[in-house]
């Protein structure tokens, strides 16, 4: 999927280089001192989330007594709220605290309710009373459980924009070396949410499953506050970029300043709309971005008036720097690209519910003795991200660069495309296995079977191509919400691209929502019931892989129109 065509000065229109006739640099530096505090903290922090998110559908059946629909919409629900909450993260970040203090701000936050929902496991009076065959939670301790999870989820809105953002911060842009490293970063970074994420999926839901909630929440517990030690060790290590105040408002002056002069014409020489002379934009800390021909409304903005030149003095509400207004210009150019990670991401949400529930009605064993958790599957997720991740840094990049000519291999659209085919491939697989799964019910009439002898690891290609697609596109969408995000801007537009994440899982409860209340008309049990096998969660499979088709065929109309934005050298 080819973006835009080369320049002659071997730099391509959207922003990368042309190395097809320039010696490889084999040499990759960058400050990677501070890195391994950074990837530590958030190996133990996703090791944490993953350790209550992936089996969090089950202990919300079992021990707060919430059926099918009930505990996987709770589910996405606050998987949903996780990935809100970074805008608020993003947001303090960028204009006052700065990444460092939001992170260890909110970290604590983060503890304490992970310690919370660790005492609602283990403690007696906060803890359901269960007998043999079920649980009888209180009002008082569903409240104290949702309580902790709501904690947790506003504590991850400080972290999860920031810490990918901060990592980066650590290498230079001006400094090619610097800048070709800050790539393998990304991927790096991504490996180490999954490292934890391994852990999770395995030993934590065995715990759960096994040993008990208590130890199944209170290693995480543990877990967060080994991160937040592990920040602190780096701190004399790292590079810090100040706030540059707030990025919310530059852009309202933009539009202010832009609407206050609609009727102005703007004027075809780029030359005659306002900048300072400076090295920097007048935002601190941030480069000047290059003029681009689209979005000219706002363009009004920087046209100085005569009556303005007059005064000598002019406020931001009336006169915006050209790069002021190409900040607003990115944030408008990425608005499409981020709308397609919405369906993305409630794909990759079903990997945590629908596929947990599928696996529930499989056969578990493995060998005579050993039954594993269905939950437990979702460990061929993270293998596959832990094995796509190094092979496509150190193979297919290389592949990849030899016929495109682009130091990275594929551009971030690119590889956040080959990612939105994958996922389509991944709903295809888990509806077919739920198709099989249901035939083998009607032709044996085991609609009341518990399980049926169909092995669960039948379930492994849905979690591995999931995997691989993330690799693509989660990591792409890391790495070109960094890059195309104003300097100032830049834990805001990560905060962004994890939004998809939280629309993604309230999409997905939307879906599970209006399915349920259509398919049960008339009397019908509907597609999705207590009972999987009287169910036809194939047809959900199916309606999100026909989603993901149409949102792929509108990412490619995206992409082809979307130009990279230029900093000022």
């Amino acid at each position: 999927m080819e973006i835009m065509e080369e320049d002659n000065d071997h730099t391509t229109k959207d922003g990368t280089v042309d190395i097809r006739n320039k010696p490889a640099n084999k040499t990759k530096t960058g400050t990677w001192s501070a890195c391994p505090f950074i990837l530590g903290t958030e190996g133990c922090e996703r090791l944490a989330y993953y350790g209550l998110s992936t089996n969090l559908v089950n202990y919300l059946r079992q021990q707060l007594d919430q059926n099918n629909v009930t505990a996987s919409k709770t589910v996405t629900n606050w998987q949903g709220t996780c990935y809100a909450t970074p805008l608020l993260g993003a947001f303090l970040a960028d204009s006052y605290l700065g990444r460092y203090r939001t992170i260890a701000c909110f970290s604590t936050i983060y503890v304490l309710g992970t310690a919370l929902l660790t005492m609602s496991a283990s403690i007696k009076g906060l803890k359901p009373t269960c007998d043999t065959e079920a649980c009888y939670p209180t009002s008082m301790q569903s409240a104290v459980s949702f309580v902790a999870l709501y904690l947790i989820a506003f504590g991850t809105g400080g972290i999860k924009p920031c810490v990918s953002s901060f990592g980066a911060d650590q290498f230079d842009d001006n400094d090619p070396k610097e800048k070709e490293t800050k790539s393998s970063f990304f991927n790096y970074f991504y490996l180490s949410i999954n490292l934890g994420a391994l852990f999770a999926s395995s030993v934590l839901v065995w715990l759960q499953t096994h040993v008990g909630w208590e130890w199944g929440f209170g290693v995480p517990a543990v877990t967060m506050a080994i991160a937040v030690l592990c920040f602190y060790a780096g701190t004399r290590l790292y590079r810090f970029q100040k706030p540059g105040g707030s990025p919310l408002t530059r852009i309202l002056q933009v539009l202010v300043a832009s609407i206050a002069k609609a009727r102005i014409r703007a004027p075809a020489d780029k030359s005659l709309l306002y900048e300072t002379t400076d090295v920097e934009s007048n935002i601190r800390g941030s480069r000047k971005l290059e003029y681009t021909y689209k979005f000219r409304f706002f363009d009004k903005a920087a046209i100085e008036t005569e009556h303005e030149r007059g005064r000598g003095r002019v406020t931001p509400w009336n006169l915006c720097t050209v790069t002021q207004v190409e900040e607003l210009k990115c944030i408008v150019s990425m608005i499409p690209v981020w709308a397609t990670g919405i369906v993305f991401s409630a794909v990759y949400s079903q990997t945590s519910t629908m596929f947990v529930l599928q696996g529930n009605r499989m056969d578990q064993h493995l060998g005579p003795n050993f039954k594993i958790p269905s939950a437990s599957l979702n460990i061929f997720d993270t293998i596959s991200v832990i094995f796509w991740t190094p092979v496509y840094d150190q193979i297919i990049i290389r592949i990849a660069r030899h016929y495109t000519g682009k130091e990275r291999g594929f551009t971030t659209l690119q590889r956040m495309g080959i990612g939105l085919a994958i996922s389509i491939l991944a709903m295809v697989s888990a509806g077919v296995l739920e198709l099989f799964r249901l035939d083998y019910v009607r032709k044996h009439n085991g609609y009341d079977l518990e399980t049926i002898p169909i092995s669960i690891f039948w379930q492994i290609p849905q979690y591995f191509l999931v995997g691989c697609s993330e690799v693509f596109t989660f990591i792409g969408q890391l790495e070109f919400f960094y890059d195309q995000a104003p300097d100032g801007m830049r834990s805001l537009c990560a905060a962004l691209a994890l939004m998809t994440n939280a629309l993604g899982n309230y999409l997905s409860t939307l879906l599970v929502m209006v399915v349920t209340k259509v398919t049960t008309r008339h009397g019908q049990l509907g597609w999705i019931t207590d009972n999987l096998n009287r169910g036809h969660l194939d047809y959900f499979y199916c309606l999100l892989a026909i989603l993901s088709f149409v949102n792929f065929l509108f990412y490619i109309w995206i992409a082809k129109s979307y130009t990279y934005k230029k900093v000022v050298r």
